[in-house]
């Protein structure tokens, strides 16, 4: 008998109809000898109808009120589950995060998770019942409710897997688990049976929606096995694991990640001083702007040429502080590009295989693709491109890594 924590998306618990279908495989599960807890979402869109109707009443709800609001979404989907497990004669029961006291910070609307009291869920399934949880929330040490924020009910999966050492955390979800990359981009992309969290925290972080960024180091630093599966196809999904040592055989690029969201600016002829990085990052910083790549070029004349990237949504933001800042330091000109893309390969095969990068940039000249900016970790090598031309990259480097599935017969 094992012990599986379970979370279910908003999609797959957005109507009556896919509430049931939950049920049923929660009752199947049950029935295999296995103990479950299953952490919900709210309703597909609900939270955003919740937030809405709080916006109607002020343009800026206090944080505190705002979770109390968006906290009922998962109440809702918790107890409509649970009716519907017992009546098909599953022994069930729901509890909200206030409930099960998952404790948090007082960080309304982005709360950390302190601590799990798991002495209640451990008395319910000792005694064979199901125990169903809200995702997204818990409670301050005043009593207030929290939310989590972002990807929340991932993390409150994670955390109860981890307080319970759960054998096992399962994220039901719209797809049958994390591929080599998008299939819609590239057709004959994979499932991957095995990712570690290294590589899935890279593939999130680069543009990978599988899972949330936070569940995934929440699950590699409490080392809880994560998988990936679909809610209503059966199949093995993919197992998300600490361990490296079945990896070594494998092809030595697990995945491809890509991001349209980026956007360039390059400030020029700034004076070459100590501390100039700082001048011009310094401020971009203080407005809460989040840098991606970062490239500096020294010219003859003794001025630098200096690039990075930001969120094409923060561009027009960082553009501004970054002209404010040419006038300050004497820099010639700012100019920008916002039709850019990143690529990115991914693998913890890189770190004893030489030569990764120059086959990815091989890949690249050979479809006459231009490389404006690079970065590499130990598990990753990065570039920017042209945005025109991101597909087509994508393809090549999924063919150039031997990561193309093979066609089946008849095709």
């Amino acid at each position: 008998m094992a012990l599986i924590v379970q979370k279910f998306g908003g999609t797959s618990v957005g109507s009556i109809e896919r509430i049931e279908q939950v049920a049923e495989k929660v009752k199947k599960h049950r029935e295999a000898g296995d103990d479950l807890v299953v952490v919900l979402s709210a309703m597909s869109g609900e939270t955003n109808r919740l937030i809405d109707l709080a916006r109607q009443i002020t343009d800026q709800p206090v944080p505190r009120e705002l979770d109390v609001i968006v906290s009922t979404g998962e109440q809702v989907t918790i107890a409509l589950l649970t009716m519907a497990l017992i009546k098909r004669g599953v022994p069930a029961v729901s509890y909200t995060g206030n409930q099960v006291r998952i404790l948090t910070d007082s960080s309304h609307n982005k709360a950390r998770i302190l601590q799990i009291d798991d002495q209640k869920i451990r008395a319910d399934l000792k005694e064979g019942r199901v125990v169903v949880v809200a995702g997204f929330q818990g409670v301050d040490e005043h009593g207030s409710i929290t939310t989590l924020g972002r990807g929340g009910s991932d993390t409150t999966g994670v955390a109860l897997a981890a307080a319970l050492k759960a054998d096992e955390c399962q994220i039901y979800t719209d797809v049958d688990g994390v591929y080599t990359t998008d299939p819609r981009v590239v057709p004959q992309a994979r499932r991957l049976e095995k990712i570690t969290f290294e590589e899935m925290l890279e593939m999130a972080s680069l543009g990978s929606k599988v899972l949330q960024i936070r569940s995934v180091e929440f699950a590699g630093k409490y080392n809880v096995p994560l998988r990936v599966l679909h809610s209503f196809k059966e199949g093995p999904g993919t197992l998300i694991t600490i361990d490296e040592e079945e990896s070594m055989e494998q092809p030595i690029i697990s995945g491809i990640a890509f991001n349209r969201d980026e956007a360039k600016l390059t400030i020029r002829g700034v004076p070459d001083t100590p501390g100039v990085a700082f001048k011009i990052l310094g401020p971009i910083s203080a407005s809460n702007i989040e840098v991606d790549m970062i490239v500096q070029n020294v010219a003859h004349d003794n001025t630098t040429d200096f690039t990075f990237t930001v969120h094409r949504n923060e561009y027009e933001k960082a553009q501004n502080v970054l002209e404010n800042t040419a006038r300050e330091i004497g820099a010639r000109e700012v100019i920008g590009d916002t039709k850019i893309a990143k690529v990115s390969i991914v693998g913890v095969g890189m770190r004893s295989h030489a030569g990764v990068a120059s086959r990815m940039f091989e890949a690249l000249a050979k479809e006459s693709i231009n490389i404006q900016m690079i970065s590499t970790s130990e598990i990753k090598v990065s570039v920017v491109i042209e945005e025109k031309y991101l597909e087509l990259a994508v393809r090549a480097l999924h063919t150039a890594f031997e990561l193309d599935a093979p066609a089946r017969q008849g095709e």
